[in-house]
Order: structure tokens, then sequence, then C-alpha cells
């Protein structure tokens, strides 16, 4: 499980990174699988803060992919 955790953060951190430097979309893809990785160790573990957190990210990606593709 730390595989998924630490897997999830590289994820994260890429995706919060390619945001400041403005490339746009990869870094939604990005970050939001992070945030999905993030998601699925915090159900794992059922670790409430941690599945509330980053669960309520992925509808918020959702509609930046959406945004894009449309």
């Amino acid at each position: 499980m730390d595989t998924i955790k630490w897997v999830g953060t590289i994820f994260v951190l890429s995706g919060i990174l390619l945001t400041n430097l403005n490339i746009y979309p990869i870094n939604i893809f990005s970050h939001g699988f992070g945030v999905v990785l993030w998601t699925s160790y915090g159900i794992m573990t059922r670790d409430n803060a941690i599945t509330t957190n980053f669960g309520f990210q992925i509808p918020l990606f959702g509609f930046g992919i959406a945004n894009y593709l449309i």
C-alpha cells in the first residue's frame, strides 16, 4: 500500500508543478490520477480524512477534463 501512496504523491506533486508551469491539460490528468490513487489508499486503509479530502477532488478534476474535451 505504501507504493500506491508514494506513486499518488508523485502524480499529485507533478500535477501541481505542471499547473505552475502552465502546462495544460496534462496537469489535470497527472494530478487527477494521483488523487484517484490517494482516494484508493484512503478507502483501503479506512482513513476517512484521506478518503474525504481526495474523494471530493475527483469530481473537480472530472469537470476540468470534461471542460477540456468539450
